[in-house]
């Protein structure tokens, strides 16, 4: 039996802890033989302490036993592969990188999870698309990953309830902001989905959780390692999210462009994006391709329209309707215009993803309801040379009173200077 307070103390002290009594007290947590307030303080001296990688991943595998788990490569007898993003604004990519994945032969079967703040989640994207289902059960999930080649569901109750509940306790105790407490977070859901290769999209900057590249690349690693840990392969990408990815912000928004982007036609940054981490994915799988033949391969699904088809049969599989007109689009759209020429020198992408939310195009509460339709479409990126007057975005809202307190916000995030500023390209670093 484990002595909490004692571990507390240890942890507050500096120390290291034995692998066994950290995986017992996640576990202890998870059965409620340890009351909130005791794993509050443990959070918080680990916030202030850290956690060794050992600690890290007795925390992830804990986390990981104590709910179910999944073994796709059991199931299918291939490896399957998976991609996740820390989060960032108008980011879209799982959308075009699992048709892509799938088009060009590879099972991606991926948990997701929902947005909350400005940052939107790929569910949401999803349920814009009329009669989408999210939820299936497990065995419709494999199934569907072997006979379509792609799915993407919400993640099921029984996976890591360990760190739903941990992670609703360090919500409201200030203790999220700890590396070793998120890649733990992270990698626990990605591991128990059953995966075995998996492309970590780190996103750094003004609209990401990690301000910086050194933050990124330390959370990276810390995650890389859980995963070979656990005996997966794990390639990490760090991107610039200091504006929004793409252009569309908002989830039926974001959604049309993802199929534009699988029709070749997308933003540059977004299908940048779209084929890098499609091409570490497809070098990562059972192909045996070198990245060199995984990025031609990706760019072949694409210019042939593979990746499209493959997302039609995908969306129909799940039971909804792929055709982009059947979208939600809204009542309103107000265009932003520039107040002076020059060269867009910064969008601010919190500001972007604030403009949004407002709109009802996220949440603000767990309990919030998402407006599909609404949001906004950054028609100049920086770099853009633009002249007094023209359209620097557009506002998609519900009524007139919404757009036009969106169109300052938006307006406000936009910056516009005389000098052109210098190109950063959306792929900032890879870990592999």
């Amino acid at each position: 039996m484990i002595h909490v307070a004692e571990l507390i103390q240890r942890k507050r002290d500096g120390e290291e802890l034995p692998v066994g009594d950290v995986a017992e007290l996640v576990l202890a947590y998870a059965r409620d033989e340890v009351p909130d307030y005791q794993m509050a303080a443990f959070c918080m001296a680990v916030f202030f302490r850290g956690l060794s990688g050992a600690e890290t991943f007795a925390l992830t595998d804990a986390m990981i036993r104590s709910g179910e788990t999944i073994d796709l490569r059991a199931e299918l007898g291939r490896k399957v592969v998976d991609k996740h993003s820390t989060g960032g604004v108008g980011d879209k990519t799982s959308l075009a990188v699992g048709p892509i994945v799938a088009a060009c032969g590879v099972p991606f079967g991926k948990m997701s999870g929902r947005g909350l703040g400005h940052t939107g989640g790929t569910l949401d994207k999803l349920e814009s698309i009329p009669g989408f289902r999210v939820e299936l059960s497990h065995q419709d999930f494999v199934a569907q990953v072997r006979e379509v080649g792609l799915a993407i569901i919400g993640q099921t109750a029984n996976l890591v309830p360990a760190d739903k509940r941990l992670y609703a306790l360090r919500d409201v105790t200030a203790t999220v902001d700890n590396v070793s407490l998120i890649a733990a977070s992270i990698m626990s859901k990605k591991l128990a989905g059953g995966a075995e290769a998996i492309v970590l999209d780190v996103k750094v900057g003004d609209g990401a959780f990690m301000k910086t590249l050194e933050d990124a690349r330390e959370l990276a690693e810390t995650m890389r390692e859980l995963g070979r840990r656990a005996g997966r392969e794990v390639v990490c990408v760090l991107t610039d999210m200091d504006q929004p990815l793409g252009c569309a912000v908002g989830n039926a928004l974001e959604v049309r462009e993802a199929v534009h982007t699988l029709r070749g036609e997308g933003p540059p940054d977004l299908t940048e994006l779209a084929l890098a981490s499609a091409a570490h994915l497809l070098a990562l799988s059972d192909l045996a391709v070198d990245e060199s033949e995984a990025r031609a391969r990706a760019e072949q699904a694409v210019d042939e329209g593979t990746a499209l088809q493959a997302y039609e049969r995908w969306i129909r599989a799940q039971g909804g309707d792929p055709d982009e007109a059947a979208l939600p689009t809204a009542p309103v759209v107000r265009e932003v215009r520039a107040e002076h020429g020059g060269y867009v020198s910064r969008i601010g992408a919190v500001r972007v993803g604030v403009a949004a939310l407002r709109l009802g195009a996220g949440r603000a509460t767990k309990e919030a309801t998402i407006d599909h339709a609404v949001g906004v479409v950054c028609r100049r990126k920086r770099t853009d040379r633009v002249e007094a007057g023209d359209v620097l975005a557009e506002v998609h809202a519900r009524d007139d009173t919404g757009a036009a307190t969106a169109a300052a916000e938006v307006l406000a995030a936009y910056e516009v200077g005389d000098g052109a500023p210098v190109e950063r390209p959306i792929v900032l670093e890879v870990i592999a």
